[in-house]
């Protein structure tokens, strides 16, 4: 559904916010993903504690100052920018573009709310655009999305008219980007597109649940990656589809790097292995049909500050006398994504 206009949205940002438990419980119902339901309240507010989390009542009450918007609008979720075309007065404008920048830094996108471009960190529509070609059909399918940040390829996803997608992301700050747009987006797309602000290690085990899911930018992150692949799979239904995305060297089947205490001035990678090494890792835990759709060196065109996220990024991370190198003297970001599915039995 690339395109839709609708004339039913909450009235109010504080109704999207109160809503969201509601409309996810009631999704997991109709999608027969009852095992969830019982973890859910106690995984929403542990995701959402304020003790865990000092900035997130703040969070929380710009998405909720967000103003009623008009009825008539249009939103697009098959280009470049998730848009939402609305007519907003100079003083709702304002307001809107203030309360956005609360949540700041943008790191996923870009979006078009109204007319305020948001120009975020990574140019996520030109990973979009590499994997997407590749993807068995979206439309109809269950779809989880993996550390997914503020929902950026989710509602992508919603655009190939999938119908539910989860995004789970353990960073309350993402949760609110999402609500935010969610109250720009409406009801439009029939609340297909959810987020739960928890990790993949709080999905109910041997869940065999979802027809796809996306992994992207997580695995490099994780000090097991073979226990991550094995989760992944598990939340696969039989003949499901994994679309995996991480950080990788050049090299082959045996080649694994693991950095020191940082890597591009990341202090959590583990394991960055080849891509032929992923396909390995992929095969030995049990996934077949794996194939290597894309792999490339990422630039500063792609991750980039911006006025959306005006903190160190790409271009700091990197050795200014030589790109080719991380400021660690390690081999620059370059990345991977596999396609691989779990067998049918």
């Amino acid at each position: 559904m690339p395109e839709a206009t609708t004339d039913t949205f909450p009235e109010t940002a504080t109704d999207t916010l109160r809503g969201a438990e509601r409309r996810l419980y009631l999704a997991l119902l109709e999608h027969n993903l009852t095992s969830w339901l019982a973890k859910l309240p106690e995984q929403l507010a542990r995701g959402l504690d304020r003790q865990r989390h000092g900035d997130l009542p703040a969070w929380e009450k710009a998405v909720a100052k967000l103003p009623v918007l008009p009825r008539e609008r249009r939103v697009t979720l098959d280009t470049d920018s998730v848009a939402v075309d609305v007519e907003l007065g100079d003083a709702d404008r304002r307001r809107c573009e203030n309360l956005l920048r609360i949540l700041m830094p943008w790191r996923k996108g870009p979006y078009c709310l109204g007319d305020i471009a948001i120009d975020t960190e990574w140019r996520s529509d030109w990973k979009w655009q590499r994997i997407a070609p590749h993807l068995s059909p979206l439309a109809g399918r269950k779809v989880l999305d993996v550390g997914g940040g503020n929902g950026y390829h989710a509602w992508r996803m919603a655009g190939e008219a999938a119908a539910f997608v989860l995004v789970i992301d353990p960073s309350p700050r993402f949760y609110y980007q999402f609500q935010a747009v969610r109250h720009f987006v409406g009801d439009a797309d029939d609340y297909r597109t959810h987020f739960l602000p928890v990790g993949i290690e709080d999905v109910p085990a041997n869940l065999a649940a979802f027809d796809t899911v996306f992994s992207m930018g997580v695995l490099y992150h994780r000090i097991s990656p073979l226990d991550h692949l094995l989760q992944l799979k598990d939340a696969l239904v039989p003949g499901g589809e994994l679309v995996l995305e991480t950080l990788v060297v050049e090299g082959d089947e045996r080649s694994v790097f693991m950095p020191g205490e940082r890597y591009a001035s990341m202090p959590n990678v583990y394991f960055l292995p080849s891509s032929k090494a992923l396909a390995h890792w992929l095969a030995r835990c049990g996934f077949e049909a794996i194939r290597c759709v894309d792999e490339t060196p990422t630039t500063l065109d792609e991750q980039r500050a911006t006025e959306w996220m005006t903190f160190h990024s790409l271009a700091d991370f990197l050795d200014p006398e030589d790109r080719s190198l991380t400021v660690e003297g390690y081999p620059a970001p370059r990345r991977a994504t596999l396609i691989a599915r779990k067998p049918q039995r």
